[in-house]
């Protein structure tokens, strides 16, 4: 008899572990590796945009040298710019580094401002305003800049998923007993002046 009970015990084993995970994962535990990965793909996305207006920028000032030579200084600030904000790297690891976050974004916030520059001497040149490659380029720029706003903002509300599931319950109990090595991440803050005022630039 006692055999016969331990034969019948023994397939409820497998069944309650299987209902255990499946408790586990639908209570939250899976929340903060998911919240995790959604952070770095959003910041692989803006990542993404940056380069590409990087990519632009030669093209761009290859084009205004070709009729105003003489910005040489503008031409110049671009180029250093540029080259400031494609020397920085924050990868998906490193998104916890608020110092490192911060400098990649002023070596952007500068390159957009030595393009807004560019862009405004264009006034003075009526042939180079009027440039078929120009425009097309000063089109593709603009773009980008619309691609990018909208790649920061999706990031942004990334890292507020995943650095509010870190605080609040369950997530709070996941990352103390599972996780404590994963912290909050660093998130955009606004660091040109008059940030939050529209800029004014004419094309």
């Amino acid at each position: 008899m006692r055999t016969s009970l331990v034969r019948r015990a023994v397939p409820i084993r497998p069944v309650v572990m299987l209902i255990l995970l499946a408790m586990l994962a639908g209570c939250g535990v899976n929340q903060i590796p998911k919240d995790n990965q959604a952070v770095k793909a959003a910041w692989s996305q803006v990542q993404n945009e940056y380069q590409r207006r990087a990519d632009l920028v030669p093209n761009l000032v290859a084009t205004v040298k070709g009729y105003a030579a003489h910005e040489k200084e503008t031409l110049t600030s671009v180029v250093e710019a540029r080259s400031r904000a494609t020397a920085i790297n924050v990868d998906a690891d490193t998104l916890d580094q608020p110092h490192k976050m911060q400098q990649y974004i002023d070596a952007q916030e500068q390159l957009t401002g030595a393009l807004s520059h560019l862009l405004a001497i264009s006034e003075r040149y009526p042939d180079l305003k009027s440039s078929e490659n120009f425009l097309t380029l000063q089109s593709q720029l603009e773009g980008t800049e619309n691609r990018i706003a909208v790649a920061r903002r999706d990031y942004i509300q990334a890292v507020q998923a995943y650095n509010t599931e870190l605080v609040t319950f369950p997530g709070r109990f996941w990352h103390w007993l599972l996780y404590g090595d994963m912290t909050q991440h660093a998130n955009f803050e606004a660091t040109t002046a008059g940030a939050a005022e529209a800029p004014q630039v004419q094309f």
